[in-house]
């Protein structure tokens, strides 16, 4: 449940491309490759412990788990200028029952959720509320 002193994100990934499978056998991802200043900014201003929602784009359409920055604040391996940032992130714990956008979108209390508000963003806020009601409805 949510902390007041961590900040909560939502990372979205198409699935062919990095999967939570892909991220669970790796260990430490790199989250990079994005290249959307809203997304860049979210991704500087996350801190070591915060959590982030693990949402499966363009197959899926769905939440499928959680997981946790361990190494903020570094600039992105894939960009040649290094104006563009990255964190690193570890899977934390996969949903039993992943939440699906149409599950979301259905819901009137996450109305005003980026994922809602700003489809095409890869990497979103989520306040503590949202995220409450995302990780109950993931209880099934």
């Amino acid at each position: 449940m949510a902390q007041a002193s961590r900040n909560y994100w939502l990372m979205k990934s198409e699935p062919f491309k990095y999967s939570w499978d892909d991220l669970v056998a790796e260990g430490d991802g790199v989250w990079d490759g994005v290249r959307n200043h809203r997304a860049k900014n979210n991704l500087a201003a996350m801190e070591v412990g915060d959590e982030a929602f693990f949402y499966h784009s363009r197959e899926g359409l769905e939440i499928v788990g959680i997981c946790e920055v361990t190494v903020a604040g570094i600039t992105d391996p894939t960009d040649e200028t290094g104006k563009w940032a990255a964190v690193k992130v570890r899977a934390k714990e996969k949903f039993d029952h992943p939440v699906t956008l149409k599950q979301i979108k259905a819901d009137p209390r996450l109305a005003e959720c980026e994922l809602v508000r700003l489809s095409r963003l890869s990497v979103a806020a989520i306040t503590p509320r949202e995220w409450e009601v995302i990780c109950e409805m993931a209880k099934g």
